[in-house]
């Protein structure tokens, strides 16, 4: 969980300097800030008005996933296309049920919005906007209004009220035998208010995000910019790729110099290495004084040959220490057979993993090669299926 707690901060200090935290808490919306970089897409940041809206602390949040949030009666068509609007990097606006932390559901527009590198165009953060939905309650003579954040599906109501209530055509749907209060899909629209709450607040957070990324160089944006230097993974294979544990990098041989594309969190823990400090580099910055010629060469001729090759190297770590390899490299190919990508699995020497469940060192790299390939594959297939 530390290891985990410091890729968060990373994930943030990387790109913007410190005040940035500060800054985005001064603004009153309810939102949230994920990374899908990190093992499990959790949560990064989170605003004080989500938190008093959901009635979580901040250290029940951060690092947890937003499903959460999510209940028994969370549109499950609406969680799919949120998880499709993730797989193709794009913006999606929706109404949501949701959960607070003492069960009480309610309304939501949930606004979802990728942030870019300006560097190379990977999506670095998504940002989602809750707006609490209100509806207008007619009262039984007619003559007021009554304002409520509708969808309390578990919330009792007095047996009085409900008879009342029943009285309104417009509220029938929403009164069941239990006298519970129930949620009807077509009654919570967000008007077109809230529509524009949720869009002015994504503009204020990306304008704070933009302007705190400036002051350390490692610009952001909020629409994918054109870049010939590397081209980034998609945010639903950063997903897949992160449920595995195992210390592996993809690198791109189509790429000059095959850099790495894709960092595991147990390769940064392993090696003492920040992510921004590993993507876009050739992996011989591990190598140093006493690293084998002849380990380096067997390496390149099965790159050459596509080929799959094992080497016990001696690799180095940020602070300079040395610590023995046992790399595997194996090509992964696409759905259509193709090289995507070079996968090297690392194996520290002597070390003990735990959650291994005793497994040796060959089997763990068979598993960790194999959930590679198969999460490029699927991931080929899908593309390939949503164009045809």
């Amino acid at each position: 969980m530390e290891s985990q707690l410091g890729l968060i901060d990373q994930s943030f200090n990387a790109r913007y300097t410190s005040w940035v935290r500060e800054a985005l808490d001064e603004l009153p919306d309810n939102f949230t800030i994920t990374d899908p970089s990190i093992s499990g897409h959790p949560i990064v940041f989170a605003s004080r008005g989500f938190l008093k809206m959901s009635g979580y602390l901040k250290d029940e949040v951060i690092g947890r996933n937003g499903r959460i949030f999510q209940g028994p009666r969370t549109n499950r068509r609406s969680v799919m296309e949120i998880r499709e609007a993730i797989r193709e990097e794009r913006t999606i606006q929706l109404s949501l049920l949701n959960y607070r932390k003492d069960g009480t559901p309610f309304w939501m527009l949930f606004h979802l919005s990728p942030v870019f590198s300006k560097e190379d165009g990977r999506v670095i953060h998504f940002v989602s906007v809750q707006v609490p939905i209100l509806r207008k309650l007619r009262s039984e003579d007619g003559n007021r209004w009554q304002e409520t954040v509708f969808g309390s599906c578990r919330r009792e109501v007095c047996s009085d009220t409900v008879i009342e209530l029943a009285r309104c055509r417009a509220l029938d749907s929403f009164v069941d035998s239990d006298n519970r209060v129930l949620e009807a899909e077509e009654s919570c629209e967000a008007n077109d208010l809230e529509k524009q709450k949720a869009a002015t607040a994504i503009n204020s957070i990306l304008s704070v995000l933009t302007h705190y990324s400036e002051q350390t160089g490692r610009l952001v944006c909020g629409k994918r910019c054109n870049s010939s230097v590397m081209c980034p993974l998609s945010s639903s294979l950063n997903i897949s790729l992160g449920r595995i544990k195992q210390s592996f990098v993809l690198t791109d041989p189509h790429l000059h110099d095959i850099p790495i594309v894709y960092a595991s969190d147990a390769f940064l823990s392993l090696t003492g290495y920040n992510r921004h400090e590993v993507l876009g580099r050739n992996c011989r910055f591990l190598n140093g004084p006493d690293t084998d010629p002849k380990a380096i060469c067997q390496i390149k001729e099965s790159i050459q040959s596509d080929q799959a090759c094992s080497v016990r190297i001696l690799n180095y770590r940020k602070d300079g220490s040395p610590f023995w390899n046992h790399l595997h490299i194996s090509p992964v190919r696409n759905a259509t057979g193709r090289i995507a990508f070079y996968v090297g699995v690392q194996i520290e020497e002597g070390c003990k993993n735990e959650g291994t469940r005793g497994l040796s060192p060959e089997m763990r790299i068979l598993g960790t090669v194999g959930a590679v390939k198969v999460a490029v594959r699927s991931l080929s297939m899908g593309a390939g299926s949503s164009k045809s």
